[in-house]
């Protein structure tokens, strides 16, 4: 491996755990408080107050560890880790917006489900364009498992792709319910990405380095019981930088096995919504997303983050398995 790549992932991780350091009791002193959903499990209410917006930690000390060990790639004329870090950014400045404004008002809701989906749109639009114009996306499309690429028609593959990158946002963003939980399945991600982008794209790789080191950093103040949330500054961070590493890799159906946790805490959602208006109020689950249902059938905190990982690993696995033709 580069050294490049461990260092990147060394950097982030110390970087992000200084930063925890003062940015918590500075996130305290600003009253900076989560504000805990009415209708959730009754032992969440304990955690109200906790300071939210802690994912400034670790979108600091990915930044910070990018820019320190890119500059061989800078220099060859290379941005990927850039262009990823940046378009990651604007995601996460979107739910800084959304978590300052819930702080702001002490309610739990931020900007408009629509407003939410204008700037994410608007943001994926931007980045595809870009990615195209440097010649850094194709409209080719990679099947994992059959090592078969489909061309398609560029509109069809935009329109696709920026359907897949704010899907992927929001389903990062519902799987940070409970501590660690975000954190901990991103981080498997992450070195999933760093591992495929040695083979596919080095630029790729070092971000993905960096950010798993952030997010390892991360977990030691965000475990139960919690000592900060990343708030939806820090989720749509994350969900921004896993969308565009698999465009960036030029493997997006990867996300299926990949995020299969987070597809599986979206599709609960939806399943729970829509049971809802059809049976006039009933409920499929006990509470969505899946997490919650889980908590309310008796899982604790540190159960569900081990076992939502370890499937992550496992749809890790299984996608390594079928990208090897992509190798």
């Amino acid at each position: 491996m580069d050294s490049s790549i461990w260092l990147a992932a060394v950097v982030s991780f110390l970087t992000t755990l200084i930063i925890g350091k003062f940015l918590i009791p500075e996130l305290r002193r600003l009253k900076a408080g989560q504000e805990i959903r009415e209708d959730g499990p009754t032992w969440h209410a304990g955690k109200a107050g906790t300071p939210t917006m802690g994912g400034i930690m670790f979108i600091l000390g990915t930044g910070i560890a990018v820019l320190a060990l890119g500059w061989r790639e800078m220099l060859g004329g290379r941005f990927v880790h850039l262009y990823v870090y940046v378009f990651a950014l604007v995601f996460g400045l979107i739910g800084f917006v959304d978590d300052y404004r819930k702080v702001r008002q002490h309610q739990n809701e931020g900007l408009t489900a629509k407003q939410k989906f204008v700037l994410q749109l608007a943001a994926a639009v931007v980045f595809l364009s870009l990615m195209r114009y440097e010649g850094l996306l194709t409209n080719d499309l990679y099947l994992p498992f059959f090592n078969v690429t489909l061309t398609v028609n560029w509109i069809v593959y935009l329109i696709f792709a920026a359907f897949v990158i704010v899907g992927c946002v929001n389903a990062v963003n519902l799987t940070d319910g409970i501590d660690g939980l975000a954190c901990s399945v991103t981080l498997v991600v992450m070195v999933f990405f760093t591992a495929a982008g040695l083979t596919l794209v080095h630029g790729a790789a070092l971000f993905s380095a960096a950010l798993a080191g952030g997010l390892a950093a991360f977990f030691v103040y965000n475990h139960h019981p919690a000592k900060t949330f990343m708030g939806d500054t820090g989720s749509l961070f994350l969900g921004g930088a896993v969308a565009a590493l698999a465009f960036a890799l030029d493997v997006p159906l990867a996300l299926i096995p990949v995020g299969v946790i987070y597809i599986a805490e979206t599709l609960s959602d939806i399943i729970q919504v829509g049971y809802f208006k059809l049976t006039h109020g009933k409920r499929f689950f006990k509470m969505a997303p899946l997490h919650h249902h889980l908590e309310l059938c008796g899982w604790s905190e540190a159960k569900l983050v081990t076992v939502f990982s370890a499937v992550t690993l496992i749809g890790c696995a299984l996608a390594w398995l079928g990208l090897q033709g992509k190798f």
